[in-house]
């Protein structure tokens, strides 16, 4: 739903999401996968026993293929692509989760000032990241213009009944798009059908969103790298030890497209309607679930390097910044990350 390849890479002995280091066998343990919301998801345990497998990738799949059927915006059929095709301003029925998922995003687009907007839908199919097709030009000031008027998430609000949740809007043409948070979400789901399951010990991840608990097969913590911003699908930039917290990764420097002779970033600013063009082009956040540093991440992104900075130390956030300069790229991170960071890689940081 979100980024179409893997920002945050797992050190778990296979060759996954750009990171070819080889641990041994006792390391990797059971390793499922598969794919769901445009991306790919893992699941890797430790003290599960091989006989489980089949059983346990056909939950995790049906779990997935429920999120997914709840929040895309690419199947019309979708809880969410119907309350997008409603143009009333009636309370829709939503499921406790999707409610938590709004919730958040509320909380996050009003502390990063509208930064990280779920509403941004129209923008984002405008610039032809959504289901609707590439551009063939560069969309002009009207049409952006037009495309603005559409969002804000003042319009949306969600509501708690005692029959339950309900999502409700008041601009008929509001175009509600959970794409930067949907993988963040469904880590926590598989995490949460882990612990359902009895198993204690894992990683589990939806595109660049990662969640550990316990320790891998050969008794070390998880270990998870953050990836240089480069076409080269093995280039660690930092590792952590998430100590069964979540990550996530936003990065401008893969999801993109050429048109009229610019780089267009799958990042869309909600204030200027187009994409961003700043330094920083990679964002990611450890915190207590993937879901919020999903959240996080984009809101970080969008608002540039320096005002990202200022907002993970006034919020006490866990972030790591990697920022386009003159000599290459340069690194920031808040000292809430700095505890996360192996000490290997911490010395020479």
């Amino acid at each position: 739903m979100k980024k179409s390849v893997l920002a945050a890479a797992m050190l778990l002995g296979l060759l996954v999401a750009g990171c070819d280091e080889q641990q041994t066998s006792a390391d990797s343990g059971l390793v499922l996968a598969g794919k769901t919301m445009g991306t790919q998801w893992r699941v890797s345990l430790a003290g599960v026993p091989d006989d489980r497998q089949e059983a346990l990738r056909s939950k995790i799949q049906q779990l997935l293929d429920n999120d997914d059927h709840e929040l895309s915006t690419w199947k019309k059929d979708s809880v969410l692509s119907r309350f997008n095709q409603a143009h009333d301003n009636r309370p829709q029925p939503i499921s406790p989760e999707m409610a938590d998922i709004i919730t958040m995003s509320l909380r996050i687009g009003r502390l990063t000032q509208g930064a990280m907007d779920i509403t941004v839908g129209p923008l984002v199919n405008l610039w032809g990241f959504g289901p609707d097709r590439q551009p063939s030009h560069t969309p002009s000031q009207t049409e952006i213009n037009a495309a603005k008027a559409q969002i804000g998430l003042q319009h949306l609000q969600v509501i708690e009944r005692a029959d339950g949740a309900y999502l409700q809007k008041d601009l008929p043409g509001l175009y509600v798009d959970l794409s930067t948070m949907g993988e963040g979400f469904a880590t926590d789901h598989l995490a949460r059908l882990m612990e359902q399951e009895g198993i204690n010990n894992y990683l589990v991840s939806v595109g660049g969103a990662v969640l550990t608990r316990g320790h891998n097969a050969a008794g070390n913590a998880w270990r998870v790298a953050i990836q240089k911003p480069t076409d080269r699908e093995n280039a660690v930039q930092a590792r952590v030890d998430l100590q069964g917290h979540g990550i996530s990764t936003s990065g401008s420097y893969r999801n993109y497209y050429e048109l009229d002779g610019k780089r267009i970033s799958h990042v869309i600013d909600p204030q200027t309607g187009q994409p961003i063009e700043h330094r920083l082009v990679s964002a990611t956040v450890i915190a207590t679930t993937a879901l919020e540093a999903d959240g996080w991440d984009t809101g970080l992104m969008v608002l540039g390097t320096e005002k990202a900075k200022a907002l993970a130390l006034r919020e006490k956030l866990a972030v790591y910044l990697i920022t386009k300069d003159k000599e290459g790229f340069s690194s920031w991170m808040s000292p809430q990350f700095r505890a996360f960071l192996l000490q290997d890689d911490s010395a020479s940081r």
